[in-house]
């Protein structure tokens, strides 16, 4: 088996490897965008990600663990 003939959704590039929602209101968001923009951010310590939004909804701190939410580099 070749791993260079991957295709359909099992393709490195394909938008499922650089999609995420959001973990309160389910808004698909796009890392790859989200690099130029930053319109995305993380919790480090659980890794749960957030719209813009909902993070000044939650005052930019991690409703789960109360951790400082980071912008997605």
């Amino acid at each position: 088996m070749t791993i260079g003939l991957l295709k359909g959704i099992n393709a490195p590039g394909h938008k499922g490897w650089s999609t995420v929602k959001c973990s309160i209101c389910n808004k698909k968001l796009d890392l790859f965008n989200a690099v130029e923009t930053g319109e995305v951010y993380v919790c480090p310590k659980c890794g749960a990600f957030f719209c813009v939004a909902d993070a000044r909804r939650v005052k930019y701190r991690c409703p789960y663990d109360r951790t400082e939410l980071q912008p997605y580099y």
